[in-house]
């Protein structure tokens, strides 16, 4: 197995939506060669415009790359980038790297490592955390479970990527886990936070007022203060879609169920995202949340 080569070198990116598309700048900042594939072609276009090379396939962008960096929404779009018609992995040559990023079932993720690992690849399960501003700035969080020797060779990119890198074990599938329940803690947390600002809002206080008094005390959480912030000024352009918590507190849910575990706020949570979904708000950010609770019953 050939070493990687020194810093930096070529990095495929397949879904470059806020996230990808996030990573993807950031990288092009620092002098990445970056390769990137989308069936959004305007985000493809946005990119190159920055010096981004566009692939027409996600088999393309993965031949050109030292690291393929899988970056869309579900197991079935990485199943497609991966294995599909124009797949990535029949077009990787054994020791290529697929850093997986998408929030999915770690099942699934330890299927998908064992199927790429059978074709002689290495395999890092990196799933992210922050939002698209923190992925820009290089401050979101990567957890990363593979081997300890990958994560070294990778550490170049990865600390591109990210000031915040956390080594959750060497198995794929626990990067996964982690998060998941990170997800769960966000999708509890932001209920609650729209919970009470909507509280707030009925008792006549002021939310902006309210919510600096909430992030200076004992009801402070990360995603409540972001999420509110913008709720509280009607912004709610889509940087994380509300069916995005849906599905993550409901992965968790499952995954929660397989071991027969079973705790009183994620269900909860969960049943308010799926309800502010189809009640009309799939498109808008989950900070419409707080419109949602404060709908008339």
């Amino acid at each position: 197995m050939n070493p990687m080569p020194a810093a930096p070198f070529p990095v495929a990116i397949v879904g470059v939506g806020n996230m990808g598309g996030a990573m993807a700048e950031r990288l092009l900042e620092l002098s990445w060669p970056v390769h990137v594939c989308d069936l959004r072609v305007d985000k493809v276009e946005a990119l190159s415009a920055r010096g981004a090379v566009a692939h027409a396939t996600p088999a393309g962008a993965a031949r050109a790359a030292e690291v393929l960096s899988v970056c869309v929404v579900d197991a079935d779009q990485t199943e497609e980038v991966l294995f599909g018609r124009h797949g990535a992995a029949a077009e990787m040559s054994p020791g290529q790297v697929v850093m997986l990023c998408p929030t999915i079932d770690p099942g699934q993720t330890e299927a998908l490592a064992q199927r790429l690992h059978q074709r002689g690849l290495r395999v890092l399960d990196a799933p992210m955390s922050g939002g698209p501003a923190r992925a820009r700035a290089g401050d979101m969080s990567l957890m990363l479970a593979g081997d300890a020797a990958l994560c070294e060779d990778c550490m170049p990119l990865l600390a591109a990527l990210s000031s915040r890198l956390f080594r959750v074990g060497e198995r794929p599938g626990d990067g996964a886990r982690t998060k998941l329940v990170n997800n769960l803690a966000a999708g509890i947390n932001l209920v609650a936070a729209a919970e009470v600002m909507a509280l707030a809002r009925r008792m006549g206080l002021d939310a902006a007022r309210t919510l600096d008094v909430i992030e200076q005390s004992s009801g402070q959480s990360w995603i409540g203060s972001d999420r509110m912030r913008r709720a509280i000024g009607n912004d709610y352009a889509p940087r994380a879609h509300m069916g995005l918590l849906e599905k993550d507190t409901g992965l968790a849910l499952q995954a929660a169920a397989a071991l027969d575990f079973q705790g009183p706020l994620g269900a909860a949570a969960h049943a308010v995202f799926a309800q502010a979904r189809a009640g009309g708000m799939a498109e808008m950010d989950d900070a419409a949340v707080l419109l949602w609770l404060e709908r008339p019953r």
